[in-house]
């Protein structure tokens, strides 16, 4: 089987002008606990720096290391405008993923000091935020725009997971971010459902019938 590798660019924002395009990515719609983070960001092609640009990639191709350093650097440099949002687990629970998604990539949006005048989503669902969006197919490895929102939601999140890891150290969300490893597994078997937990996924709600 061949793996088609890909290196982020301008071209998808360019093919839309250029300006004010957004990227946005999400964080955390697989895990079994925490919240769901997304990002929206743009950047200035004009003012980027080639050394900054270099390093942006799909945030999950990174080390933990080199992530934290890109989101350091992105989040201080003054070509980039970006935003997060960050939906809590209790809102997340009572709404569920289909209404929770869209919702959070849209608060995200609304929250970038400028209105961009098109997005770039890596997926496949319209969040249908009122602004034109293209959906791209791994776009996190083929936008600069996306790759760089990717990276902003990614680290936003697993830090808050961390500080979660402190109040619940059990559940080793530190490392697995929340998602259903076997050790999140076996300590939810032991220690219960805490209310970080996903009680709208099915495997929470199967826990707590058998409780």
């Amino acid at each position: 089987m061949i793996t088609i590798k890909y290196k982020p660019s301008f071209d998808l924002e360019n093919s839309y002008n250029g300006d004010f395009i957004a990227g946005i990515d999400e964080a955390g719609c697989g895990p079994w606990a925490g919240p769901l983070v997304a990002a929206a960001c743009i950047l200035d092609q004009t003012k980027i720096s080639q050394n900054l640009l270099v390093h942006i990639n799909d945030s999950k191709t990174l080390s933990i290391k080199k992530r934290e350093a890109i989101y350091e650097k992105l989040i201080q440099d003054d070509s980039v405008l970006y935003s997060v949002y960050i939906m809590d687990i209790t809102e997340f629970n009572k709404l569920g993923l289909a209404k929770a998604l869209p919702l959070t990539i849209g608060r995200a949006v609304a929250n970038l000091r400028t209105k961009p005048k098109h997005i770039l989503m890596d997926g496949i669902r319209d969040p249908k935020v009122g602004i034109p969006t293209s959906l791209i197919i791994k776009g996190d490895q083929k936008s600069y725009s996306i790759a760089a929102a990717s990276i902003i939601a990614k680290v936003t999140r697993d830090r808050l997971m961390q500080q979660l890891s402190i109040i619940h150290p059990e559940y080793n969300w530190g490392k697995n971010a929340g998602y259903g490893t076997k050790d999140h597994q076996k300590a939810l078997e032991t220690y219960g459902v805490t209310p970080y937990h996903r009680t709208c996924y099915k495997p929470i709600q199967k826990l707590l019938l058998n409780a």
